[in-house]
């Protein structure tokens, strides 16, 4: 900075005015500033900055590669987190990179909060790292720890999926649920209740799952290796998110089984790959960005008051209908 300074012939504060944006130059010095600082290759060093400060303005987000719906909440989180004056640092958990070493990595870099992206911690370690950090969680429900959470009304989005196929006829309905993964419990409890209510107790199936296409392949030929032994397949499947029923469509599409005529997949979250398909998803819709809005909002609240207790968002969902559902072949 203080050779830009020397170079535009100002101050040192006023080449700092620039860089921030702040009022205080004129449109001409601003421009001669940036021309100068361009030409000695130079970048203001926000960590220095940030350090200098002696508090950290930067939020560190936990995120799970190859999770669309994850990749929409980044994207709502950063202008969010520029509104309110803050950087934003990511760190991934990844095969061979576990949640807590992708915490830990945003913790050495002195984030000022966490904002954990579908954490799968227990919630014991949950509270630990509230205690230790201003935590915010999203897409997963935490009660009875010290950290605010944001998340969708899981039963509500699912109860809607299935009052839409019940509906349009079906009755042999199948959840291919998420295993331990974030939300999963709340769609799978969802799922058979709604069965119950609508009478289809006996017609409870649930074949365990993920939040991926792995899940969604498997789930897939299972079925119909059980229909080449003889047994129908369900008119319906309610997939534990958009991943897991594109490795459904995928499976179907390529053994010939026609959807929706044959077989009606309902996905949940409509990430951003939900509606570029050949064939559109209908799905649960998460509004990532208010999701992201509510987390970066309480974490930046806790931040200036650490005093205030666990707070919850709770946002409505909305069923999206596309393609995929439709009513069942009458046999």
């Amino acid at each position: 900075m203080a050779d830009v300074a020397v170079q535009a012939g100002v101050s040192r504060a006023l080449v700092s005015i620039v860089f921030r944006n702040q009022p205080g130059a004129s449109d001409d010095t601003r421009e001669r500033v940036l021309r100068i600082a361009d030409e000695i290759g130079y970048h203001p060093d926000s960590a220095a900055r940030l350090l200098a400060r002696g508090r950290s303005r930067t939020l560190g987000v936990m995120l799970t590669v190859h999770q669309p719906f994850e990749a929409d909440l980044v994207e709502g989180i950063y202008p969010e987190a520029e509104r309110l004056g803050y950087e934003v640092l990511l760190s991934a958990n990844a095969p061979g990179r576990d949640e807590a070493k992708a915490v830990e990595a945003l913790l050495s870099h002195r984030c000022g909060a966490l904002i954990l992206l579908g954490p799968g911690a227990e919630a014991a370690a949950l509270d630990d790292l509230g205690r230790r950090t201003v935590t915010v969680s999203v897409g997963r429900r935490v009660s009875g720890v010290h950290v605010d959470s944001v998340h969708t009304a899981e039963s509500k989005g699912v109860r809607q999926a299935m009052d839409h196929l019940v509906e349009l006829g079906h009755r042999r309905i199948v959840h291919v649920d998420g295993g331990r993964q974030s939300g999963s419990a709340e769609r799978r409890r969802a799922y058979r209740a709604a069965m119950r209510r609508h009478g289809l107790g006996d017609e409870i199936r649930v074949i365990p799952g993920a939040h991926d296409e792995d899940a969604g392949i498997g789930a897939g030929r299972a079925l119909l290796a059980e229909r080449d032994r003889g047994s129908s397949l369900p008119t319906a499947i309610l997939a534990g998110n958009d991943r897991c029923a594109m490795g459904l469509l995928m499976t179907f599409t390529r053994a010939g089984v026609e959807v929706p005529d044959q077989v009606s997949v309902v996905g949940y979250d409509d990430s951003h790959l939900s509606h570029v398909m050949p064939v559109g998803l209908t799905t649960v819709r998460q509004d990532a960005p208010l999701m992201a809005e509510y987390a970066v909002r309480f974490a930046v609240e806790r931040l200036e008051d650490a005093a205030l207790k666990p707070r919850e968002a709770v946002l409505d969902p909305k069923l999206v209908v596309r393609g995929t559902s439709g009513p069942p072949r009458k046999e």
